[in-house]
């Protein structure tokens, strides 16, 4: 089954298309430069190495690490995750002493409620306002009391809400904590400075960023990587393929972003406008100030989310909340953490544009979602 003929896809959190640049690069590795990068005795080997070489100087450049021997390949942020805590735990104290905004990913909320349960860490939830923006107050205060790591992802992957990983790193710093950081959205979107900023972890995936899917990275700090003792080192055969691709999508958003990000901002900008003169009663969700430029978050008060997607999972793609989670029978974590009321919760779709969006397809799925959700409101009974 292939994609239908004038599908518009605004879904570019859950994942983006691969660049056809990205492609090229793959294939290339795929077919010339086939080697195992593992087998050290012979020019095919090298060949492949070089290309992970290579790829790891790029992630390096874009997220402002000063070395590549920092970057750790491995199958996407979820077990990038995974790796970093498990480091955590082996370096710091027993049982760690973890704190997390109740809005992280469903992954990472996951690997500390695993934790909780076996005993080796302990998590503190941090205060989030209605708006989903974090309290730093709050956070300054759980530092003071004592704590081994602070969880933080740099963007909201369903609200889109930018947090200040600069300052939150500053406040780390003073009270002795490490920072993990979750990039995963923010990654070739928003400017990264990982030794600048003082990131002990952080975390990214390419599909999120015109690359492929399968394939992230770990990066650490100079002094998280001295206490690494060899045990962020990859095990196995290397995807060198995807990690080629994960090299060159990071060097082109390197190169890109400053251009691409300004002009999806004005798309999402002109679909929320046509959306809010097109529906009544229409709810934007989160910060409005400090957001992705592709994300635009939205309520319809009294619409089932489900039956808006039904009606257009054909013409548009847009999304009932996290990818990890979209079609599940439960209202989202991130809008219960942020008591959103439940009209506005059942009501929330997530809409992202993305670097090959027109805005001709911003017009016309901007006329299919309102079209859409009068014929809901007709069906319904639901006044305007």
């Amino acid at each position: 089954m292939s994609i239908p003929p004038g599908f518009i896809y605004l879904d570019h959190h859950a994942t983006t298309p691969v660049d056809p640049r990205v492609v090229t690069v793959i294939t290339h590795a795929l077919t010339e430069t086939f080697g195992n990068a593992n087998s050290v005795d012979h020019a095919a080997g090298d060949a492949a190495q070089l290309l992970i070489d290579l790829a790891a100087g790029h992630v390096a450049a874009l997220i402002g690490a000063s070395s590549t021997h920092r970057v750790h390949f491995t199958s996407g942020s979820s077990e990038s995750l995974a790796l970093a805590l498990h480091h955590a735990e082996s370096i710091l104290a027993s049982p760690l002493r973890v704190a997390a905004s109740p809005l992280e990913h469903r992954a990472l909320l996951n690997l500390l409620d695993s934790g909780q349960r076996k005993g080796t860490l302990t998590t503190r939830w941090l205060n989030v306002d209605h708006l989903g923006r974090l309290d730093l107050s709050d956070l300054e205060t759980t530092l003071a009391q004592g704590l081994d790591l602070m969880c933080l992802m740099s963007a909201n992957n369903e609200i889109g809400n930018l947090y200040p990983i600069s300052d939150v790193a500053h406040l780390c710093h003073k009270y002795g904590a490490r920072l993990l950081v979750d990039a995963t959205q923010s990654i070739g979107r928003e400017s990264m400075h990982l030794d600048e900023w003082g990131i002990d972890y952080l975390t990214l995936s390419a599909h999120k960023m015109y690359g492929p899917k399968g394939v992230g990275a770990l990066v650490v700090s100079e002094d998280v990587e001295r206490q690494a003792y060899g045990s962020l080192d990859h095990r196995g055969t290397p995807n060198v393929p995807g990690i080629a691709g994960l090299g060159e999508a990071a060097r082109l958003r390197s190169l890109e972003m400053e251009q691409d990000e300004p002009r999806i901002r004005d798309l999402r900008d002109d679909l929320q406008h046509r959306l809010t003169t097109l529906i009544p009663g229409l709810v934007i969700n989160g910060d409005l100030e400090h957001r992705l430029s592709h994300n635009l978050h939205i309520s319809v008060p009294g619409i089932p989310n489900s039956a808006v997607t039904t009606r257009l999972r054909e013409r548009v793609a847009l999304s009932t909340g996290s990818a990890c989670t979209s079609g599940a029978q439960e209202p989202s974590h991130v809008l219960r953490a942020m008591r959103l009321p439940e009209d506005l919760q059942e009501g929330a779709l997530r809409l992202s544009p993305g670097k090959f969006t027109t805005p001709e397809e911003i017009k016309q799925a901007a006329q299919l979602i309102a079209e859409a959700v009068q014929e809901i409101r007709a069906l319904f009974g639901i006044p305007a």
